[in-house]
């Protein structure tokens, strides 16, 4: 059974180990090994903060009583009148169980309940797993790319993707 709900200070942890793992299997690769370690290390606690900040929204969704998905929206800085989907993460774990699905579904109800046209995204350009999801929960590519540094000194490129209301 999933069961999706906004997260709570008591998350942290959760988030944190969601998020770590499924950027660790998606990521990783893209640099240099010691450098990585430090980024799941890091990412394993900075939500207990994240899910205290009143902006934005943070759901958590998770299967059988298992935390296994997070996403976390906030208004778009580039965009008057979407969202910008900032984290949208699945534990490997999760991964093919309908999980994903359901959390993008609920995320994008959450936002037009709050009232926004649209949500957009940024994704690494060279993830194809992350891309064919989001084109398959409806989103297209809107033409803009651009590149990122996680602070390796390495930009990526990030292909943007837009899907209106």
């Amino acid at each position: 059974m999933i069961e999706i709900r906004r997260a709570s200070p008591s998350d942290g942890d959760a988030l944190g180990e969601i998020h770590a793992t499924s950027w660790e299997a998606a990521y990783a690769p893209f640099f240099d090994p010691e450098f990585a370690a430090r980024e799941v290390a890091a990412r394993r606690t900075r939500w207990h903060a994240r899910v205290a900040d009143p902006t934005g929204t943070i759901l958590l969704a998770a299967l059988d009583g298992h935390p296994l998905a997070l996403s976390h929206t906030v208004p778009s800085p580039d965009r008057p009148g979407l969202a910008e989907i900032r984290t949208f993460f699945a534990h490997p774990d999760a991964w093919g169980t309908g999980i994903t699905p359901a959390l993008m579904t609920a995320t994008l109800d959450r936002l037009y309940d709050d009232g926004y046209d649209g949500a957009h995204l940024w994704t690494l350009r060279d993830t194809p797993r992350s891309r064919r999801f989001y084109t398959k929960s409806g989103f297209t590519e809107s033409g803009v790319t651009r590149t990122h540094d996680f602070g390796d000194g390495t930009p990526l490129s990030q292909v943007e993707y837009v899907r209106p209301r």
